[in-house]
């Protein structure tokens, strides 16, 4: 980046600046949302798709329901039918939604009322609903057992999410626009193996005919396996684990690493066993950029109407009545700004507030409080293990362009779209081509692959190590661009004394953990085996 623009924007982003700087993913990141886990956006992807013969699309997946245990009857997890569940894109850098999907859902009782059984004998009998969501096996083939449905719709908006025009997306087979969601895999008695489950759930990935775009793109909506992997319980204890790799390198076994220090194992992820529900999209690039530079801005959105008054005859779809205009409640664009970067005071505002409104939360990407919290916690340790004497573990460049680069504007060339807002969005450039699943590097642009995070963020990118790196200040020292080590000019390595260590949650993650087709997200777990 030259240094003259550094120089240009230094003054409006002190002023103007969100913090969006992270290392985990967003799973109960504000007070006020844990009491609604139906409306919490978990994870936010933005790709431009790997699957074989689709290198002109791009995929976007919000990820909602956090912590799902797999077992969590006999109710499971259903959306939230009085909510609206939103994927916005930005494709001229205003910070302002050009497109946004809107995704509405219902549901159903099977016959209105739901199954009921025959009690009691002949004369005193009665007939009684059964509590269960499904009463039999299913299959993709034969869904006559199930007692429950959800179904949802899709609307695209061109503009100001609240004041344009909502138009219908369409099932491209001209079968309407309801789209059905799958049952959640509620265990291999009712779905015989994972494999029956990946053909039942398969059967819900629908084509479809996006208003305005002359290509069809693909929704599903269900049950996946959780693709995020973070050590979440030490780390909110205080990083209770030394956070820099203690192997030689990751997996390797030798403890030839930092003294003490993280190694990597599977059983360092505390999500290892949890589900989420997956709003997937896969649009065509050229419906997406509109008249910008092929740069996109994306997050995903929650709302209800403002109003909610119980029902005290409370029934089913009939617990409540809504009213009043839509408040967004839920957002996410980078992973892990509400938890670890924005102040525990201005957490439900962040939730609410929208990406042309960011300067209100300036002083927490200019000068964040995390590196400051390691430091406090770490120094003192890393300075006795290693004999040394170091001032500080926390990046000293202020205010920190870095970061603000990383995650507010993006970098000129790579993910900076056609105007410059400084805003949280997870950008991504369309114009990259994808990387092939297996040649994808965990590490995205840091591991000199330009189609991984933080350009766009792909299932298989490790954020948690990428993001506590440059949060460390990685960016003050040459990363390779290209195969070749690049300056990129924006701080230098006596600003970061340990900006080039290898930090980690000790949580593995890479590529081969998804699939390499939409909706890419692997399979959920079983509820029971």
């Amino acid at each position: 980046m030259k240094h003259n623009y550094l120089s240009a924007v230094i003054g409006t982003l002190c002023a103007s600046l969100l913090a969006t700087g992270s290392f985990a993913s967003s799973h109960r990141e504000a007070p006020n949302i844990t009491r609604s886990p139906a409306l919490d956006s978990t994870d936010f992807y933005a790709f431009n798709s790997y699957e074989s013969g689709r290198a002109d699309f791009v995929t976007l997946i919000a990820n909602y329901i956090p912590l799902q245990d797999a077992y969590g009857g006999p109710n499971y997890f259903a959306m939230d039918p009085h909510a609206v569940y939103s994927i916005h894109v930005d494709n001229t850098g205003d910070a302002v939604e050009d497109l946004t999907f809107e995704f509405r859902f219902s549901q159903a009782l099977a016959g209105g009322e739901g199954v009921k059984l025959t009690v009691g004998p002949e004369g005193n009998s009665r007939s009684v609903a059964v509590p269960l969501k499904n009463v039999g096996g299913v299959t993709a083939t034969d869904m006559s057992a199930v007692n429950f449905s959800e179904s949802y719709s899709i609307k695209l908006r061109s503009g100001d999410r609240k004041t344009s025009t909502r138009t219908d997306v369409a099932m491209a087979s001209g079968m309407g626009t309801t789209f059905k969601k799958p049952l959640d895999y509620i265990g291999n008695k009712t779905f015989t193996s994972p494999a029956v489950y990946a053909t039942y759930a398969n059967s819900f990935i629908y084509e479809i005919a996006i208003p305005g775009c002359s290509t069809n793109g693909k929704v599903f909506v269900g049950q996946r396996k959780d693709p995020f992997v973070v050590n979440l319980g030490k780390t909110f204890d205080l990083v209770n684990y030394v956070p820099v790799e203690g192997d030689s390198a990751p997996g390797a076994g030798d403890g030839g690493g930092f003294p003490g220090g993280i190694t990597q194992s599977s059983m360092n992820d505390d999500l290892l066993d949890k589900n989420v529900t997956a709003i997937s999209l896969e649009i065509p690039k050229s419906c997406l950029v509109g008249s910008g530079n092929g740069v996109i801005g994306t997050w995903t959105t929650a709302s209800l109407p403002q109003a909610r008054i119980l029902n005290p005859q409370a029934s089913f779809n009939k617990t409540e009545v809504n009213g009043g205009a839509l408040t967004q409640v839920s957002r996410l664009g980078n992973p892990l700004v509400n938890e670890l970067v924005i102040g525990l005071k201005d957490k439900d505002r962040f939730s609410v507030a929208e990406p042309k409104n960011d300067g209100q939360f300036a002083d927490y990407v200019t000068h964040p409080s995390l590196p400051e919290l390691l430091n406090i916690l770490f120094k003192d340790a890393v300075n006795t293990t290693l004999g040394a004497n170091l001032p500080t573990l926390a990046p000293t460049n202020f205010p920190r362009m870095d970061l603000v680069t990383a995650f507010l504007t993006g970098f000129p060339g790579v993910n900076q779209l056609k105007t410059v807002t400084p805003s949280e969005m997870l950008r991504l450039n369309t114009g990259i081509a994808a990387t092939a699943q297996m040649q994808q590097s965990a590490f995205g642009v840091a591991g000199n692959d330009l189609a991984g995070f933080p350009n766009g963020r792909r299932p298989g990118d490790d954020v948690v190590d990428i993001a506590l790196r440059v949060v460390m200040g990685r960016l003050c020292y040459p990363i390779p661009v290209g195969g070749v080590d690049t300056d990129l000019g924006l701080c230098k390595p006596a600003d970061a004394n340990v900006g080039n260590v290898p930090f980690t949650d000790g949580a593995p993650l890479n590529a081969s953990m998804m699939k390499n087709m939409f909706p890419y997200l692997a399979d959920p777990l079983a509820g029971s085996n």
